[in-house]
C-alpha cells in the first residue's frame, strides 16, 4: 500500500475508511473471471482496450492466494479484448507467459510497472509491503526477456522527498539499465480524502515538508503549472539521454511521454 495513493477514496463506498481501512482491507470478487467471461460475450462489448491496475493493483500480496488473474487474462485473450496492465507487483512474473501470448498472438497486450523511488529505504516508508525497487527493475528485466515492451510509470514525484534531479537521473538510469523502453513521469496529485490522510503521514514522518505541501496543493488537487513545468523541463533531458522516450501503453493521441501532467485514467472493466 502507498502513502499517497489517490485511489484511497474508492474505499469509501464500501464504507471503509480510506486511511487504515484502505492499508488493512481487500475485497476480493472471487467470481471475476467468470463474470468477466459473460460480460465480453456481449454482442454490445466493441472489444475497446482494457486497462488493469489503473485503480486497484491487479498483482496484490492476495493474487498469490486467489490466482484471480490468469482466469481473467485468458478471458481477455479468448474474446479478442485487448489490454493493458500497470502493477507494483512481482507476481505478474507468473503471468507472462499468457501475456506475451496475448501480445504475439492474440488482440494485443502491454505491461507497465510502477516505480517511482529509487531509494530502498524511502521505498519502504513510502510504499510498504510492496516490492523493493531492485524486486522491480528485475521484474522489468523478466518483462523485456519475455519478448514484451515495458512501460514505467516513474510516478508519483512527491515534492521535497523524490523529486531531485540527482534522484531523478539514478532512478531513469537504474529503469534503462534494467531494458525498459519508455517511462513516463508525473507529479504527486492529492484528490479527496487522500490529501486529509498523507499530509497527517506528512505531519508525522517528515513535518519540514508540509508548509511546503499546503502551499504547492492550496489551490487543488494538482501541483502549480510552474512547477510542473520546472519538471517537465529537467525530465525531459534524462528521457531522452536514457532512451526512455517510448510512448506509455494506451497514450492519448498527441501526449508525450516526458510530459508532466496529471494522469489518464482508461475505462476500467
Amino acid at each position: 500500500m502507498e502513502r499517497y495513493c489517490f485511489a484511497r477514496p474508492t474505499h469509501e463506498y464500501l464504507d471503509f475508511d480510506p486511511g487504515a481501512d484502505f492499508d488493512t482491507q481487500v475485497v476480493v470478487k472471487t467470481n471475476v473471471a467468470e463474470v468477466l467471461s459473460r460480460e465480453l460475450r456481449r454482442r454490445s462489448w466493441t472489444r475497446e482496450t482494457v486497462a488493469l491496475g489503473t485503480n486497484t493493483d491487479p498483482y496484490l500480496r492476495a493474487e498469490g492466494r486467489y490466482r484471480l488473474m490468469p482466469g481473467i487474462l485468458t478471458a481477455l485473450a479468448e474474446s479478442g479484448t485487448p489490454y493493458s496492465i500497470l502493477t507494483k507487483g512481482t507476481l505478474l512474473r507468473r503471468d507472462l507467459p499468457l501475456i506475451a501470448e496475448a501480445a504475439r498472438h492474440g488482440a494485443g497486450a502491454s505491461v507497465s510497472i510502477s516505480l517511482a523511488v529509487a531509494d530502498p529505504d524511502l521505498q519502504r516508508e513510502l510504499e510498504p509491503g510492496t516490492p523493493s525497487p531492485q524486486a522491480r527493475l528485475a521484474l522489468i528485466s523478466a518483462i523485456r526477456d519475455a519478448g514484451l515492451d515495458c512501460h514505467v510509470m516513474v510516478a508519483p514525484v512527491l515534492p521535497g522527498l523524490t523529486d531531485s534531479t540527482e534522484h531523478l537521473e539514478a532512478l531513469l538510469g537504474q529503469i534503462a539499465a534494467a531494458g525498459a523502453t519508455g517511462a513516463t513521469v508525473f507529479g504527486l496529485h492529492l484528490r479527496g480524502s487522500t490529501r486529509g490522510w498523507f499530509l497527517q503521514w506528512l505531519q508525522r514522518t517528515h513535518p519540514e515538508l508540509v508548509f511546503q505541501y499546503r502551499s504547492l496543493y492550496r489551490r487543488g488537487a494538482y501541483l502549480p503549472p510552474e512547477y510542473r513545468a520546472q519538471l517537465r523541463a529537467r525530465v525531459a533531458p534524462l528521457l531522452a539521454r536514457y532512451r526512455l522516450t517510448g510512448h506509455a501503453p494506451m497514450a492519448r493521441a498527441g501526449a508525450v511521454s516526458s510530459e508532466v501532467a496529471a494522469p489518464a485514467h482508461p475505462t476500467l472493466f
